[in-house]
């Protein structure tokens, strides 16, 4: 990726370059509606529609200036056309920054000289966005019908003409069908890259990329498939080698990069020799992608002109967008500082066409373990971490479950067995996506999450909404009845150790120990329980007092400190630290460090066997190797000392 003090480096030196944007600008308008029962009109006796509260910002185009002064450029000149109605003149305002209620991040560094007003069939464009509670109703848009005069083309052109020298690069916004981007124009814009092939040119355009020439590119996947000649439906998954071949068309007509943004999946990026696949970054709480693109196209754009790298415009895009989507509600941006610290702590997804499409699985000959990283090299482990729940513990099977029913139940509050069905729904795909890519992080972290749920949705009164520790011990309640009930089994030996563990567990940490592998264990259960649990089980002595749990402390998460706490206290390099976990953080912590990441995707009912759920989930989450339990773990420990020589020929799995 890029280190820090480059990422800081590039941040900085864009506050020196000016960018032209031109574009499709319009104003977002936010409508809060009354959710009381409406009252009907004197004249019509039809129900009205109540305003509680309104808000504009820019959109479109205007949003893409938005994020370039949030990301601190030197200036913005604007190029557009505006009606002089109410909105085209609060539009105004707010570039200007001539409104106190609409002054934005850097007044003064926008420069409107090329905002063009055209009086007749011209409205200015307007996404009209009416909400009842959280839940975005039809929406109402104006300026769907504009018709660019020819007297409007030239001077929009002349502007655009004069400010060439002033600029570092220009971004071409098109996001109307019938918006400022008639057959003159486009050519006009054309022939200027062409001839000043020293300035950047970034085209984001949303449905007619195939009309511009000699341009950079940012494009989303579905674009980029209908400008090479094929359909694809907007939410519909593009696999990378698709749109590699994508990448090559649009290549061979502008002979310039392209950036393909993949949504959850990153960016790809074709500069003209090689590709560059940018992942994507998780994120766990509700997002919006609104605007998201034109916070991408900003910072590529911005990167570019400041001298950075192809690939580094494409981090900080990248990066960029996915502070954007966590802003609920409004087309944000993001800010230097947001950025760093979300790079700080950026949980990428790798590899996931690999994830999500088990046929494409290799598997070392007559096995069940799955090679995710072919060029891992053998290396000499001195430490080991284990996670415990589900990769050696089966003992808290089902916490799932128990979570998801006291999440939903906290949420919907009284309302629990009388909402339409439709919103349970939506409520219960929101946690089973949350605690899916929440696993294996502390229950605190959890439970703070769910407090912002709960808010979120607001079927609970804000008085009633307990804090994270309230909730945790509702959680914790409903769970150790499972487990003591387990527990008082195992202690009347109606059932053994081995019914509560991965099967294979006790033979393999057995035998890293007689290697002299030094051996810890790292859980976000709290800690005496984790203590108890792995004593109770018979394998708590072989890790040698080296086990921990959650503590109370809720500001740092108890594996990444582990691990930074042995590499730290051992002066390791991270190539001899290797982890086994079934969770995503335990195996991110141990890559973000250099180290080797084994995923235990183990079916946790039969306690062998592979869950292709956690398979998807631990590949992205960065797995070198996927193993569905311990029950081949000879064969595992010579795989990761080299001892077998599968890498150069790794037949594939059988369907």
């Amino acid at each position: 990726m890029v280190t820090p003090e480059r990422l800081s480096e590039t941040l900085n030196r864009i506050r020196e370059v000016r960018i032209g944007v031109i574009g499709d600008f319009c104003l977002d308008a936010y409508w809060l509606l009354d959710t009381s029962p409406p009252e009907p009109s004197l004249e019509t006796a039809k129900p009205t529609a109540a305003v509680i509260k309104q808000r504009y910002s820019l959109g479109g185009a205007g949003n893409i200036v938005n994020n370039l002064l949030a990301l601190r450029v030197q200036q913005v000149r604007v190029f557009g056309v505006i009606n002089d109605d109410l909105f085209g003149r609060e539009m105004l305002m707010q570039l200007q920054g001539s409104n106190d209620l609409h002054v934005p991040p850097s007044k003064g560094k926008i420069n409107c000289d090329g905002m063009i007003i055209q009086r007749e069939r011209w409205d200015t464009p307007v996404y009209a966005k009416p909400y009842r509670g959280m839940e975005e109703q039809n929406r109402i848009d104006f300026g769907r019908f504009n018709s660019i005069t020819a007297e409007t083309e030239d001077r929009l052109l002349s502007a655009v003409i004069q400010a060439l020298a002033l600029v570092d690069a220009f971004i071409i916004n098109q996001q109307l069908p019938r918006g400022i981007y008639s057959e003159n124009v486009t050519r006009a814009l054309n022939r200027l890259s062409n001839e000043h092939p020293e300035r950047v040119f970034l085209l984001d355009s949303r449905t007619r990329s195939d009309e511009f020439q000699g341009m950079m590119c940012k494009i989303n996947a579905c674009e980029a498939a209908r400008v090479s000649g094929e359909v694809k439906e907007f939410n519909e998954l593009v696999h990378v080698d698709d749109l590699k071949r994508y990448a090559r068309r649009i290549f061979e007509k502008s002979c310039k990069p392209v950036f393909i943004t993949r949504s959850g999946r990153g960016i790809l990026l074709f500069d003209g020799r090689d590709f560059h696949e940018i992942p994507g970054i998780q994120v766990l709480q509700a997002i919006d992608p609104v605007g998201a693109g034109d916070t991408t196209v900003s910072a590529i754009a911005a990167a570019l002109a400041s001298g950075a790298s192809h690939k580094e415009a494409a981090v900080l895009g990248n990066l960029a967008s996915a502070v954007t989507i966590q802003k609920l509600q409004q087309t944000g941006t993001a800010s230097p500082h947001e950025i760093v610290e979300l790079a700080s702590t950026a949980d990428y997804v790798f590899r996931p066409e690999l994830a999500d499409d088990i046929r494409h699985a290799r598997h070392v000959h007559d096995s069940e373990i799955e090679i995710i990283n072919a060029e891992l090299p053998p290396r000499h482990f001195a430490y080991a971490i284990f996670d415990h729940d589900g990769t050696l513990s089966t003992l808290r099977q089902g916490w799932e479950d128990i979570m998801e029913t006291m999440m939903v139940r906290l949420i919907l509050g009284g309302k629990y067995k009388e909402i339409a069905e439709e919103a349970y729904h939506r409520v219960l795909r929101r946690i089973r996506d949350y605690i899916d890519q929440s696993t294996g992080i502390e229950t605190i972290q959890q439970m703070h999450a769910l407090v912002e749920i709960v808010k979120e949705f607001g079927y609970i009164p804000a008085e009633d909404i307990l804090d994270a520790q309230g909730y945790k011990h509702i959680y914790n309640e409903a769970l150790m009845q499972q487990v003591n009930y387990r527990l008082q089994r195992l202690r009347r030996d109606e059932l053994s150790a081995a019914d509560y563990t991965v099967k294979g567990s006790f033979e393999f940490l057995h035998a890293l120990h007689k290697r002299g592998v030094r051996l810890y264990l790292a859980s976000g259960t709290d800690q005496e329980d984790v203590v108890r649990e792995a004593e109770t089980l018979g394998y708590g002595d072989i890790f040698e007092g080296n086990i921990y749990g959650w503590t109370g402390e809720v500001t740092r998460n108890t594996k990444r400190m582990v691990i930074e706490g042995i590499i730290r206290k051992n002066n390791l390099q991270g190539n001899e630290l290797i982890c086994f976990g079934d969770g995503p953080v335990e195996l991110r912590e141990v890559k973000r460090c250099g180290g080797v990441a084994v995923g235990i995707a183990s079916d946790e009912v039969r306690r062998y066997g592979l869950n292709p759920t956690k398979r998807s989930r631990l590949i992205k989450a960065g797995a070198d190797i996927v193993a569905p339990d311990f029950t081949q773990g000879n064969l595992l420990l010579q795989i990761l000392s080299g001892g077998v020589g599968v890498f150069p020929h790794i037949p594939a799995a059988a369907p």
